[in-house]
């Protein structure tokens, strides 16, 4: 009888991402997760530097932000997984760190740090960043993480009890889950879901008029940073040649979605 109720849960936990149609295993309710997104995400505002709405950076943040949010909505409506982002309340910030990085946690909360600007130089690179890690939240990447480390850490305990009993302990494996706030425990995605938000990524940035082709020397400068120790952002990405050579394969794919006179419309 058990087997059978696992089964049964992990049939209706199970779903197809979005373009890569890949089947992903998600044990944790969305709306749990976005629980906890929030309160790690104003806990990371209230302890960082936030520029203001005024700031150039910010507004160039939001403007390619708001562009491949209304692209994301367009995409999901059309293919019928509009409940994806439902729950999502998007918010674009930046932060004044010397950290070559952002990300984006479920309910579209999306933070970029100053220190990639340098590296991505213009709105179209900016564009790749944001599209590849707002596709890490479409595709629930981290709730597929998050699910497979607390098998781990919490062995044959539901994961309904666990939410509940171990606030502290499912929090922090949240935030190792996404990389933030934290120097231990694991890397925050694997290199199978960084290639597809590379894919998704792609796509999204297309259809909100920005040119995919931009990618290919983007990640090759991202490549190029810190030597035998590459930035946060590279840590469990694939090896500058993998990657080169799938952005390139799945390119054409992404160019049939780019009309860069006419980003979407909310």
């Amino acid at each position: 009888m058990m087997a059978i109720v696992l089964a049964t849960a992990i049939l209706v936990a199970c779903a197809r991402v979005p373009i890569t149609k890949r089947r992903q295993l998600n044990l944790i309710p969305e709306a749990q997760m976005i629980g906890m997104s929030l309160q790690a995400y104003q806990e990371f505002l209230d302890t960082n530097q936030v520029l203001p709405p005024t700031d150039k950076k910010v507004e160039m943040v939001r403007s390619i932000g708001n562009n491949i949010k209304n692209a994301v909505e367009q995409f999901l409506t059309q293919e019928g997984q509009s409940k994806r982002i439902e729950n999502f309340a998007w918010e674009f910030n930046v932060v004044a760190q010397d950290v070559v990085n952002a990300w984006c946690m479920p309910g579209g909360k999306v933070v970029v740090y100053t220190g990639i600007l340098p590296v991505t130089q213009d709105e179209q690179s900016l564009a790749v960043v944001m599209g590849h890690e707002i596709a890490h939240a479409i595709a629930r990447h981290g709730n597929e993480r998050m699910s497979q480390a607390m098998g781990l850490q919490l062995g044959g305990m539901a994961i309904s009890v666990a939410l509940s009993e171990k606030p502290a302990l499912t929090q922090n494996i949240f935030l190792q889950s996404y990389g933030i706030g934290s120097q231990l425990g694991m890397l925050a995605y694997g290199r199978n879901h960084e290639t597809e938000a590379d894919k998704m990524g792609l796509i999204f940035m297309a259809m909100a008029g920005y040119d995919p082709r931009v990618a290919v020397g983007f990640w090759e400068r991202m490549g190029a940073l810190g030597g035998n120790k590459p930035p946060e952002l590279l840590s469990t990405h694939p090896s500058d040649e993998t990657r080169a050579a799938t952005l390139k394969e799945f390119m054409p794919t992404a160019l049939k979605y780019y009309k860069p006179s006419a980003p979407p419309q909310p």
